[in-house]
């Protein structure tokens, strides 16, 4: 019986055979590498001595690990898509409205200075839709399209596609409960004037009052976000039972915004 190659077990020796495969014109773009156990067998060497290799490859960029995923040829992407799911998770609304506050007030005052008429004339359309609202579920969906005209009129799509990106995060059912318990009927109210302020700066071009008027209706919105977070939680919404019972656990995620 031969002795195994001690070749197998030289982490320099594993260096250069990947190298070699690396080089092999068949490699392009993102492809995935074998798992660790195939790659070995297939290029005759330890599993110790190929992950010490395939650190080095990593430090010079010439491939990158995504845990659960594999491995990847070519430098680490600059980006990875963002799970928001996940994302969601590890924020809660007041992170949120920090995000509102530095981006919406900037998206009003260039809308002020890029909308059409027919974007003025659907924001004021989508302000009455909101204003005529008389439940939750028809509030939040007027309110979302208004915020998210004024996003697309100000013809930025870089800036509309992280408005889009915090509006989904906001879609979870218990912060959707929670802005709604922040909505007392005077302070919907307010909203709906704001709203109209902030149109009408819009309309006028006056860009600075467009973003001011913005800034200080989602600070009035951060406001009520605030006080029902510190407040206990009621166990009927809006005088009526809320369709999913509202257990310790849930009240302890809906003061989170979880």
């Amino acid at each position: 019986m031969s002795n195994p190659d001690p070749s197998a077990d030289s982490s320099n020796f594993a260096l250069g055979r990947l190298r070699a495969l690396l080089d092999d014109s068949s490699f392009e773009g993102e492809q995935r590498l074998p798992a660790e156990r195939v790659l070995a067998t297939q290029i005759g060497i330890g599993r110790r001595a190929l992950r010490r290799a395939l650190e080095v490859l990593e430090a010079e960029g010439r491939i990158w690990r995504h845990q659960g995923k594999g491995t990847f040829v070519g430098p680490r992407p600059a980006h990875t898509p963002t799970n928001l799911e996940e994302l969601s998770k590890r924020t809660h609304p007041l992170e949120v409205m920090d995000v509102r506050l530095e981006i919406e007030p900037a998206l009003a005052r260039l809308a002020a200075m890029r909308a059409t008429n027919g974007d003025i004339e659907r924001l004021l359309r989508l302000a009455e839709k909101t204003a005529s609202s008389s439940d939750a579920d028809g509030r939040e969906l007027w309110d979302s399209a208004l915020h998210r005209t004024i996003a697309e009129a100000a013809g930025n799509s870089l800036l509309l596609a992280i408005f889009d990106m915090v509006d989904r995060i906001r879609q979870d059912t218990a912060w959707r409960l929670l802005r709604e318990r922040a909505r007392s009927g005077e302070r919907q109210q307010i909203y709906v004037e704001q709203h109209r302020r902030v149109i009408a700066a819009i309309a006028q071009r006056e860009a600075h009052a467009a973003e001011h008027a913005m800034r200080e209706h989602l600070e009035l919105v951060r406001e009520g976000l605030l006080k029902v977070m510190t407040s206990p939680l009621p166990d009927r919404l809006d005088g009526q039972i809320s369709e999913t019972p509202v257990t310790t656990n849930t009240k302890k995620e809906m003061r989170h915004g979880t």
